[in-house]
């Protein structure tokens, strides 16, 4: 997190506040989540050099970076985000990164993710859904985990071959919702 600092993904108007363990606002109803919990989320997705990884709701593009940094030059990350505006914020701020291996798209209506360039080793999903996402499921590597925030509690989804899919609670949260 020290590669690349919340405040340099914030709106100016939020830059005094950047090292507060707070969600912050990025506009449009939205938010830059809190350091405390995009940490935990990181260390749940266990992300390695070389991963293909999906960041659904990348906002400002800071957790597109973060993981960016995670994989290095070998692997790749795309962020997905609803709002036009913000996907631009957070592709202007991915660029400046020099991350060229991390990209933000604006997403399609109606589809949840990218299944285009599916399957991801690794997906995080920076928004609260009602349960797992199936649409997600589907785009997940044989050998993948995914980091969702459901219903108020935080998940690690993992799947292997010939196993059935391992879901791990990871106490309470709070954040946007899904969409």
């Amino acid at each position: 997190m020290r590669a690349f600092p919340r405040q340099g993904f914030l709106p100016p108007a939020q830059w005094r506040f950047a090292a507060l363990d707070l969600p912050l606002s990025i506009g449009l109803g939205q938010t830059c989540s809190q350091p405390s919990a995009v940490r935990r989320m990181l260390e749940l997705l266990e992300v390695c050099p070389g991963q293909h990884v999906l960041d659904v709701g990348s906002g400002s593009g800071w957790t597109t970076a973060l993981l960016a940094h995670l994989v290095g030059p070998t692997g790749s990350v795309l962020g997905v985000e609803l709002e036009p505006t913000l996907a631009e914020r957070g592709r202007a701020n991915v660029a400046a990164t020099g991350l060229s291996w991390a990209r933000v798209v604006t997403a399609e209506p109606g589809t949840l993710g990218w299944p285009e360039e599916a399957p991801y080793d690794r997906i995080l999903v920076g928004a609260e859904a009602a349960e797992v996402p199936a649409e997600l499921m589907d785009q997940l590597a044989v050998e993948g985990v995914m980091v969702v925030p459901v219903a108020g509690r935080m998940l690690q989804v993992r799947t292997s071959p010939g196993a059935p899919v391992a879901v791990t609670s990871e106490g309470r949260y709070r954040f946007v919702p899904l969409r």
